[in-house]
């Protein structure tokens, strides 16, 4: 069944909840900010009786007041993961690097139309509360009583942290393609022949500019080998990477989760397998710039027992924004769509006459649809309905929809077990790769003035 959002098989396997993996990695960034926002000092009068713009990104700033509490953040977390703290004004230095790339996200997700409803957000902020053990009221009163925590300051700081996962799905993670012949050749790999081998690593990034000059390259290597005498000399990884690397998980050590062989980085996956644990790489270098990574550990995965998953078996209408119809005009007419079905209107003959998408032959049929086969945010939706339901308008990068669930069922996908698992790490190694690229241009195309050294 054709269909610009819904790949012939699996895209990648998602265990059965709310939402998919992609969405899981919001989860796991907003529960980081939790961890920032918990260890942080409430401002002091003196933090705030001075403040200097300390950088520029296109029409906004970040003052030295942000940018002091957000170090303050950092080097608690840090203290609280264990890790030896770099230099103040170095830790100061990638807390800039790290909040710029987040407001030049942030304007790009606004210009884009992109917005987080107040539903979505309450449901994130209960999904934290229950993973800190508290019903929403009590997490609240955690927060402003006993860490000093704005409640309103934190609703904005999980509206960012999903702003900025949405914009990626659409920009970069929705643009991601796994063939199947590149799975194929994941599977007939020796690595994948040989069991099921999960690597921790930890790497510093350093990122070259777009069109790096030998002479950028240069100070790019001058900063690697500086950095490759610390290694030598005992100096602890993750510190290392928490003062230096460009790396998104640099706040984090440089650290990665537990992954496969496919799902490292492809620079790192010929270097891994012939390395001991403990030992660092020498300098890599990509058109993304110089990385060094450390194996942290290596053990055997565990392989999988049958394993069943709920499909859905589901039809939309979908309306996309034109000239002669704008998003506001959409999700109204939608609405209106809707209303008809409700009043008794059979969703099929709706679909067929007002549906923009190749599925509006078929009655806006999608057929079964397990986890992981859509966008995050049809997915999220669809998830809610019981059957026969009909959703409120929905958006998602391709437009607005209105989705009914026809039925569900579980299915044994154990066959398809590792074949999905490795279209998954093939597309998360796609996808982390991509993103890094994608930030590189967003920042290299923006306006963006440094005045930390004044």
């Amino acid at each position: 069944m054709p269909y610009e959002y819904v790949e012939q098989e699996f895209v990648e396997y998602v265990n059965v909840s709310l939402f998919s993996s992609m969405c899981r990695k919001a989860v796991t960034a907003v529960l980081a900010t939790v961890a920032l926002l918990l260890a942080a000092p409430p401002l002091s009068a003196a933090t705030t009786a001075l403040d200097r713009i300390v950088a520029v990104t296109n029409d906004e700033v970040i003052t030295w007041s942000e940018l002091s509490e957000r170090t303050d953040r950092f080097m608690q977390q840090l203290r609280q993961q264990g890790t030896a703290l770099p230099p103040r004004d170095q830790a100061e230095r990638q807390v800039l690097d790290r909040m710029i790339l987040e407001r030049l996200q942030l304007q790009r997700a606004r210009t884009s139309g992109i917005r987080v409803d107040e539903v979505t957000l309450e449901r994130a902020l209960q999904r934290i509360a229950e993973q800190n053990n508290l019903t929403t009221a009590r997490f609240r009163e955690a927060l402003e009583k006993q860490e000093g925590v704005k409640w309103a300051n934190f609703r904005e700081d999980i509206r960012n942290e999903i702003l900025i996962s949405r914009l990626r799905e659409r920009d970069v993670d929705s643009r991601i393609q796994v063939s199947d012949a590149e799975v194929d050749a994941a599977l007939a790999s020796p690595e994948a022949q040989a069991g099921s081998r999960e690597y921790l690593i930890s790497h510093i990034f350093l990122r070259a500019p777009e069109g790096a000059t030998p002479e950028a390259w240069t100070r790019l290597s001058a900063r690697a080998s500086e950095i490759m005498r610390l290694v030598g000399q005992g100096d602890d990884f993750a510190k290392l990477a928490a003062a230096f690397s460009d790396g998104k998980d640099a706040m984090q050590g440089g650290s990665l989760e537990w992954r496969p062989l496919q799902g490292l980085p492809s620079i790192f996956a010929d270097e891994v397998v012939k390395m001991k644990v403990g030992q660092v790489s020498g300098v890599l270098r990509s058109p993304a710039g110089l990385h060094v990574f450390k194996l942290m550990d290596m053990h055997d995965g565990k392989q999988s027992a049958a394993l069943k998953v709920e499909q859905t078996h589901a039809r939309h209408i979908l309306l996309r924004a034109a000239d002669a119809l704008n998003e506001e005009d959409a999700k109204h007419r939608l609405s209106d769509l809707r209303q008809r079905i409700l009043a008794g209107a059979k969703f099929e003959d709706v679909a067929r006459t007002n549906s923009s998408d190749a599925s509006a032959a078929q009655g806006g049929d999608l057929g079964w649809l397990s986890p992981g086969d859509t966008v995050p945010d049809f997915e999220r939706a669809m998830n809610t309905l019981k059957n026969g339901e009909v959703s409120e308008p929905v958006q998602s990068p391709f437009g607005w929809h209105i989705i009914q669930v026809i039925e569900r069922r579980n299915v044994d996908v154990s066959g398809e077990r590792r074949r999905l698992d490795a279209r998954q790490s093939l597309r998360q190694r796609k996808s982390d790769e991509a993103y890094e690229a994608w930030l590189r241009d967003l920042r290299d195309e923006s306006f963006v003035e440094l005045r930390y050294s004044e």
